[in-house]
């Protein structure tokens, strides 16, 4: 793996889950007010994300916002704070507000006991209004984490989906991960989710860690499919700035890091495949006739979402917004304290405005990296054009490369080849002045 910033043929530029990405944000000197952000807004299939910056280690390439450990009555002092959030929030919001969908991450929602998980859903539903008996649930969970106690909360409040970071079966895969984890002790967090009953049961694994070989890959593919889970996600690895590997420095050069993670993506891609499974995008895999936990009426390229916590970002169609962001620990932890001591929760502190073409790239870039491609007839019908028209230059390049599937008159799609190479083709959507931006923004 390599520290050294991604070469510029690589097809492992960023991985885009969300457009733009929050190295893009700046703080907010207007603060505006959130009633003024939220009116007008469609706000009747709503997503709702409770974010929770806790976990008990942090793995080697982890550079997510989140702390280790926590003192005693910061848990409590935390919900508190996202109780008053959630507050502030709702008031923001139209009286028939309602929710599609919600979802618990972090950081390691489960960190919380189950006493706390209990009172994490009570704001999520007494506060904000979410039935989450009546909508998709998405619960993200650490094996350590992942005990009976949990999971029978969890399950009785409605969770749809429990995620399950494993990363790898290989138990010496996950110490080069710095993933402190014994493969028994997953196997054992498996065996309690499956008897709590949820629906869908998803594990994370990651190709590319140092030592890790195509047979080994496998091995840990089979391993995750003895367990029948109805959704796979494969990530490659990252190495990012503040992370633990990036400390290690480098252990191969860039191309041979990349040759290896692309062919270790293929091998992965068509063993789930032979195994039933249907790929849905670049990372994640879908057990054939299985339950989807995500299926709702809410599309996430129009519709509104709402986050709470501090590590949680808010979309409407004017602004993205969210808190300050970070990586050290040391930044971390004053973030995280600056929160647990906010009373007035009723303004957007940090963001991105949403202007000029900026909506219709995000739109693209959220649509295209999907296996099922883009419907032409939804892009036109919400801005009056073609992708074609608004982005030629991109979508030529895109054509050349082989990244794009044969015309059709209804989808645009990437090829299989342009799928394998979405953390290319989603940075090359971004806009100059994003761009800019990113590239401006302080690793902290």
């Amino acid at each position: 793996m390599t520290t050294a910033p991604p070469r510029p043929d690589s097809p492992y530029q960023s991985y885009v889950y969300a457009y733009p990405h929050k190295t893009a944000y700046l703080p907010l000197p207007e603060r505006p007010p959130l009633r003024e952000l939220w009116a007008d807004e469609a706000q009747h299939a709503l997503s709702l994300y409770l974010h929770i910056p806790f976990c008990e280690v942090r793995c080697g390439f982890c550079n997510l916002f989140t702390r280790i450990g926590s003192p005693d009555g910061l848990t409590t002092a935390y919900l508190d704070a996202l109780e008053r959030q959630a507050t502030a929030v709702r008031a923001a919001l139209d009286d028939g507000a309602g929710f599609a969908l919600a979802a618990f991450g972090g950081g390691t929602p489960t960190y919380l006991t189950a006493g706390e998980l209990e009172r994490l859903c009570d704001i999520a539903e007494r506060r904000m209004g979410a039935d989450l008996r009546a909508i998709p649930l998405s619960v993200e969970a650490s094996p350590a984490t992942a005990t009976a106690d949990r999971l029978e909360v969890l399950a009785a409040r409605g969770t749809t989906r429990l995620s399950l970071g494993v990363q790898s079966f290989d138990d010496a895969e996950a110490r080069s991960a710095v993933r402190p984890q014994k493969r028994a002790e997953v196997e054992a967090a498996l065996g309690r989710i499956r008897a709590a009953g949820f629906p869908v049961l998803n594990i994370d694994l990651i190709y590319g860690i140092d030592g890790q070989t195509e047979a080994s890959w496998l091995r840990s593919l089979d391993t995750a499919l003895a367990w029948q889970p109805e959704e796979l996600y494969l990530y490659p690895l990252y190495v990012r700035p503040l992370t633990g590997l990036a400390r290690r420095g480098e252990q191969e050069s860039g191309s041979a890091w990349d040759a290896r993670r692309l062919a270790l993506y293929r091998a992965g891609r068509d063993h789930l495949l032979a195994h039933g499974y249907q790929q849905v995008s670049l990372r994640m895999f879908r057990r054939a006739a299985s339950p989807q936990a995500g299926a709702s009426e809410y599309a996430c390229q129009t519709d509104g979402m709402v986050g709470l916590g501090c590590g949680a970002r808010s979309y409407t169609s004017r602004l993205h917004y969210s808190f300050d962001y970070a990586v050290n620990a040391t930044q971390v932890r004053g973030i995280i304290d600056d929160y647990v001591a906010t009373e007035d929760f009723h303004r957007a502190e940090v963001g991105h405005w949403m202007g000029g073409a900026e909506p219709r790239r995000r739109h693209l870039v959220q649509s295209l990296l999907q296996a099922d491609g883009m419907p032409l007839a939804d892009y036109r019908a919400r801005f009056g054009s073609s992708p074609v028209e608004d982005f030629p230059a991109e979508l030529a390049e895109f054509a050349e490369r082989g990244w794009l599937a044969e015309e059709d008159a209804a989808f645009l799609r990437l090829s299989p080849e342009g799928l394998a190479h979405s953390d290319a083709v989603g940075p090359m959507l971004f806009s100059p002045e994003v761009r800019a931006l990113m590239a401006a923004y302080e690793a902290k």
